[in-house]
């Protein structure tokens, strides 16, 4: 009986998000989206119904009766499958942190709730935005958007963009000098994905570069980047998982058999040399060059910014210098956090920081020095200055509220054994016949990110698992840790859930769902030929032969796919 009144109050829940839903779907979209995305969300309802009858109720601390079990990546696939469905990342992130806390607490609605809201556990919403790193990161966040609205108002990416102009006469030249900013910010890839959206945003838009393919350029030199970098957050995030070996040393000899990161940016260079994209990609591109429409879709987000009034006299200087201010003292930021000022080296130094505080002391120190940059020289009055504030704090608004959803959901999924539950199935394979090892620990880890969204909780949980179970002195232990972080960036790129995404998306101001829709068919690409690739590794184990092997394996795959969508043209 009880279990049949905790039914009915879920049916109450959801008649009202329907009221809401519905509401705000006929503001936004036609009606046939609306009975679709009702459709989806009342099929989620009954299946959650029907689990809920053989699911019995819980009391407070009670382990999930889905702990650990398959039934532990449900929720951010309902997410992940609602967002590609709806074109909505708000509702459908939403969705998916309801199923979680509803499976966590048993179906027991007021622990759900608890579990969903409260910082009681590791997984509710005031524990993330209590969390110091997560707090960390909105604050750069803020601060980076606040730094971006004071180079718009002063004038400086005006100017930037009316030089850029001058000097770079191409599409193609614009997409190269995205690609080229991109791999020169390797430090961090949220740092990289806002700083070099904001620099060639005016320029791509010139040059009628797609939203999505800005975008898909941005992220594509953000995590592959600085995977493959020894200096920068992530080599020092991969240097701190692992126990008893040299993490960092361990990090750069896995470099060349990180071929997902690689082959992303071969890949991306191919494209843009050959003036070649398919997939929903093409329509965004033909769309920005025949049509001079930038977005494709009707979702335009930041579009009324294009109109934001100029009032400084800024030069290319007052662009140029508070990146470079930005990038030099975030890279101090990082290195004071990991204690250089103290006596250690600059490896050891990035190897041993704490990223979010690093960004954080960077970002406010490089708003100081703007703000030193301009008021002096008059190229912004004190008050334009202040109102630059609220400005880029709400530009960042839909990037917060995304990546507070992420993080709850996430950390949702974490409580339901997600992690324990990958990690149990890649223990029980480790026996397997080594040639397929490399392949599965590829295959496994892009699940759990795309699954997940963190690419760096994902090689945080295998690498513990995957060092251990192999000789540190084989090379195919080197080449399943490239494996591992390949596959991470791999289901990251993928996920709409992920933060690198989402700042992908936020520094391209393009529609976050037109972002992973349109990347999606390139980073399945490049995974499909990178898994062919680590069965041949691990037959050859030597990256002096497998590198060259797998970038020649993606441009020639690159090349089949243009033939056979110039065959289609030719016929049409």
């Amino acid at each position: 009986m009880v279990v049949f009144l905790e039914v009915s109050k879920a049916n109450e829940t959801m008649e009202l998000y329907f009221m809401i839903m519905e509401r705000g779907r006929i503001m936004r979209n036609t009606k046939k989206d609306t009975r679709i995305n009702k459709l989806v969300i009342f099929s989620l309802l009954i299946v959650a119904m029907t689990v809920t009858v053989f699911a019995g109720e819980a009391e407070a601390g009670e382990v999930s009766n889905m702990y650990a079990t398959v039934w532990s990546l449900v929720p951010p696939l309902v997410a992940i499958i609602l967002a590609l469905i709806t074109k909505e990342v708000y509702s459908s992130l939403f969705v998916g942190i309801v199923v979680g806390a509803l499976f966590h607490s048993n179906f027991n609605i007021k622990q759900a709730y608890l579990t969903m809201v409260t910082s009681e556990t590791d997984g509710g919403l005031l524990a993330k935005l209590s969390d110091g790193w997560n707090v960390g990161i909105l604050i750069f966040l803020v601060v980076l958007g606040i730094i971006v609205s004071l180079m718009n108002k002063a004038g400086g990416s005006a100017a930037y963009g009316a030089w850029a102009r001058e000097r770079i006469k191409t599409r193609k030249g614009a997409l190269l000098s995205t690609f080229m900013l991109g791999v020169l910010i390797f430090v961090d890839d949220y740092f990289n994905c806002l700083t070099v959206g904001s620099v060639m945003r005016p320029v791509t838009d010139t040059h009628n570069v797609s939203r999505a393919k800005l975008a898909y350029i941005i992220d594509a030199t953000a995590a592959p980047v600085c995977i493959i970098a020894p200096i920068s957050s992530w080599a020092a995030a991969v240097a701190g998982v692992v126990d008893g070996v040299n993490g960092l040393d361990l990090f750069i000899r896995a470099i060349p058999y990180n071929f997902y990161a690689l082959l992303t940016i071969v890949a991306m260079l191919t494209l843009t040399l050959l003036n070649f994209d398919f997939g929903p990609m093409r329509l965004h591109e033909k769309n920005a060059q025949s049509k001079n429409d930038l977005y494709t879709t009707e979702s335009r987000p930041f579009a009324a910014e294009a109109a934001a009034q100029v009032t400084g006299k800024g030069k290319v200087i007052d662009l140029v210098l508070p990146v470079i201010i930005l990038i030099a003292c975030c890279v101090l930021g990082m290195i004071y956090t990991g204690g250089f000022f103290d006596g250690e080296s600059f490896i050891d130094a990035f190897a041993g920081c704490d990223a979010s505080v690093g960004l954080l002391l960077g970002s406010i120190a490089a708003l100081l020095l703007t703000f030193v940059l301009y008021i002096p020289r008059r190229i912004l009055s004190f008050n334009e200055f202040m109102c630059c504030l609220p400005e880029g704090f709400k530009a960042m608004v839909p990037a917060i509220l995304i990546l507070t959803f992420a993080w709850t959901l996430s950390g949702i999924t974490g409580l339901l054994g997600a992690k324990e539950f990958v990690a149990g199935v890649l223990e029980s394979n480790k026996g397997m016949f080594h040639v397929l090892l490399p392949v599965i620990v590829f295959l496994i880890a892009i699940f759990l990110a795309f699954a997940t969204g963190t690419s760096w909780g994902t090689f945080g949980i295998l690498l513990p698992i995957v060092v251990p179970i192999l000789d540190p002195t084989s090379e195919l232990l080197i080449i399943c840790v490239a494996a591992t972080l390949a596959g991470a960036v791999c289901g990251d790129h993928c996920s709409p859930i992920s933060d690198t995404t989402i700042m992908a998306s936020t520094g391209a101001q393009c529609d976050h769902i037109n972002h992973v829709s349109t990347q999606l068919p390139y980073a399945l690409t490049v995974a499909a030929v990178s898994a062919v690739n680590y069965i041949l590794a691990a037959l050859i184990q030597n990256w002096l032969i497998n590198l060259p092997i797998a970038i020649a394996s993606m441009v020639v795959t690159i090349f089949i796919i243009k033939k056979i969508y110039d065959a289609k043209e030719k016929r049409a």
